[in-house]
């Protein structure tokens, strides 16, 4: 009897709640759902999962007590900050005290970004283009209308969006955990750069590059697109740095 049982597989017997939250951490980790995301209201999550309340309720339970999501009073389930924490938290406060780490941390970017834009040239879907162009196009009205803050925002979303066109978890988070770190540098970045004669244009025809590579699904155009893209913002940025540090010098020496 025992052979001719061998054959068999063991049974899945994990919990349903167990299984609901494997699907919902998938979708964490896919970025469907982001730090600081509000989860559906509960009716509607169990409907579109085909669980019961309760069961949707012991899941989203269990992610909370891992620190995945929580509860607001009165204003739902979010998801936390944590996937990001680890990697933001310490190297925000060194940048903010170590300006001479904003090298490292564009020598970073040019790596990671030029290889997510390959990633998103080579398995961009439909919908990955369709947003990727929609965020170009916003970029560029606001390009025109002069609109700094929106542009600055823009630019991180299109961005990420690249990101999640490359399809890999880990690519997806480590952007995102890269640009919230830089969040406040690079809206100061681009805002410094808008001073610049045309710089502002220069940025927005890198971008379109970028999108025109992806497009065409043209892996190396868009790696070497997006590469171009950090050099060219570490030179300029760099070259501010410099002037910055020989007004500095000339003041000193002026007793100014």
């Amino acid at each position: 009897m025992a052979d001719s049982l061998s054959h068999l597989q063991p049974l899945n017997t994990r919990k349903l709640s167990d299984q609901i939250v494997a699907q919902l951490e998938t979708l964490l980790l896919e970025g469907s759902f982001r730090p600081g995301d509000r989860l559906p209201p509960e009716r509607q999550l169990a409907e579109q999962l085909g669980v019961s309340r309760p069961s949707l309720r012991e899941a989203i339970q269990k992610l909370a007590a891992r620190g995945l999501v929580m509860s607001r009073q009165g204003g739902g389930t979010f998801v936390t900050e944590r996937l990001d924490a680890g990697f933001t938290e310490p190297w925000q406060e060194m940048l903010e005290r170590h300006p001479e780490l904003h090298r490292d941390v564009l020598e970073f970017r040019r790596m990671l970004e030029g290889t997510v834009a390959r990633l998103a040239a080579e398995r961009a879907t439909e919908a990955d283009r369709e947003r990727i162009g929609r965020l170009y196009a916003q970029m560029q009205e606001a390009h025109a209308r002069d609109e700094r803050e929106r542009t600055s925002e823009i630019d991180v979303t299109f961005h990420r969006a690249l990101a999640d066109a490359a399809h890999n978890a880990l690519f997806t988070h480590l952007t995102g955990s890269l640009l919230n770190m830089l969040k406040g540098h690079v809206h100061d970045n681009i805002a410094s750069l808008f001073e610049a004669e045309d710089v502002s244009g220069q940025l927005l025809e890198q971008h379109g590059r970028v999108w025109e590579a992806v497009r065409s699904g043209d892996g190396k155009a868009a790696e070497a697109a997006a590469q171009a893209h950090i050099d060219f913002i570490e030179g300029r940025l760099g070259e501010m740095r410099e002037v910055a540090a020989r007004r500095e010098r000339s003041q000193r020496r002026s007793g100014g």
